[in-house]
């Protein structure tokens, strides 16, 4: 009795010890895991100068006059501060007409491309098992290794005899040329979707478009914020396309007006970049309170 007496006790305190250093282990485990890579933020750090010193040096210069450009090596803070810039970029490259062209164009590029690049794709995801759906979606990913100045002067050429030199034909092309990197991103996630789903829509009477527009659409919301953002992105900032294919001067967007700047003999590079801050400026909002968005569909898109 005596000795059993004495066992259990330290049968209690030895489960106790081991339990201890389980827990104790985990802890060390998580904190392991809680530990920060110096070297990867030191990465990010310095990968992100490459953002931050171009910013910098655009508000700097944007806030100087030509003289104090000229002065200094251009990191120089400004003193006084000229604010007289913004102004005159506004007038000078009739900035309301051309924000709001820009974003006509920017907006019904985005409208028509969810609509057409998500239908196109979600019937290549379906049939992909098919040759010829096989064949028309390497067809169109094929697009994405032509490089656009081969190609540039047939648009001239075709644009201008249907009569899309404008708005209309910017946003068509915007939507065309686009096409094969937005059913790239759309069929890896439409494939990772339950055809299931689909299948029971079917069995209570539900029709393909139906099936597609209430069920498949709207488990593309991260797809959708992911290709609107990216062609808003190139429709806002694109220059070569607007220069090559608009010919009425009242139809330029954000890019084309503050090409007027760019003098034969000199470049006024204060009120260029204060019209550049401008011209961000809408985008930045934009992508500030959206970018979450944009690293979701691609995460997303990419597991299937």
């Amino acid at each position: 009795m005596t000795t059993a007496t004495n066992v259990a006790p330290q049968l209690g305190s030895a489960s106790g010890a081991v339990t201890l250093k389980r827990r104790r282990r985990r802890g060390g485990d998580e904190d392991d895991t809680r530990k920060t890579n110096w070297w990867a933020t030191a990465l990010i750090a310095v990968c992100s100068l490459t953002v931050l010193v171009p910013l910098y040096l655009a508000v700097v210069v944007a806030l100087k006059t030509p003289e104090q450009l000229t002065a200094g090596t251009g990191f120089e803070l400004p003193n006084p501060i000229r604010w007289e810039n913004f102004p005159e970029a506004w007038e000078r490259t009739n900035f309301p007409q051309a924000l709001a062209n820009t974003a006509l164009i920017t907006v019904g590029s985005v409208v028509f491309t969810l609509l057409t690049s998500s239908v196109v794709a979600y019937a290549l995801a379906r049939n992909i098992h098919r040759p010829f759906f096989k064949g028309v979606f390497f067809y169109l990913l094929a697009a994405l290794f032509i490089p656009f100045p081969i190609i540039m002067l047939p648009l001239v050429k075709q644009t201008a005899i249907l009569g899309l030199d404008n708005q209309v034909g910017m946003i068509l092309l915007y939507t065309i040329y686009g096409l094969s990197l937005n059913i790239f991103i759309y069929t890896a996630y439409i494939r990772s979707i339950p055809i299931e789903l689909e299948e029971a829509a079917r069995v209570d009477g539900a029709s393909t478009w139906r099936v597609f527009w209430q069920i498949i659409f709207p488990l593309l919301m991260p797809m959708n914020a992911t290709v609107g953002i990216l062609t808003c992105v190139w429709a806002w900032n694109d220059f070569i396309m607007p220069l090559v294919v608009l010919t009425d001067p009242s139809s330029r967007t954000l890019p084309l007006a503050q090409y007027v700047f760019q003098g034969q003999f000199n470049t006024d590079y204060t009120v260029a970049f204060a019209s550049y801050l401008m011209a961000m400026a809408p985008l930045l909002i934009v992508y500030i309170f959206s970018q979450r968005w944009v690293i979701s569909g691609v995460t997303r898109g990419s597991i299937k």
